[in-house]
């Protein structure tokens, strides 16, 4: 960009803030930024815990007793 009267020539004062911000996005993952995960979810997401296979189910119990444990 050409400077006018009216347009000083940049003298570059605010490329210090912008350099900052773009360093700080760099230092994000690059997976990070494709998938984000809020850390509030992160915490709160449940621990994975073993099931029965399929096809392994007790059809002689009633559902009331039935568990996902042996």
């Amino acid at each position: 960009m050409a400077s006018t009267p009216d347009t000083p020539k940049h003298d570059g004062s605010d490329l210090a803030a912008l350099r900052e911000e773009i360093d700080a996005l760099q230092a994000i993952p690059e997976e990070e930024l494709l998938n984000p995960l809020p850390s509030a979810v992160e915490e709160r997401e449940p621990t994975p815990h073993a099931t029965d296979a399929i096809g392994s189910e007790k059809w002689d119990r009633p559902a009331s007793e039935e568990t996902l444990e042996n």
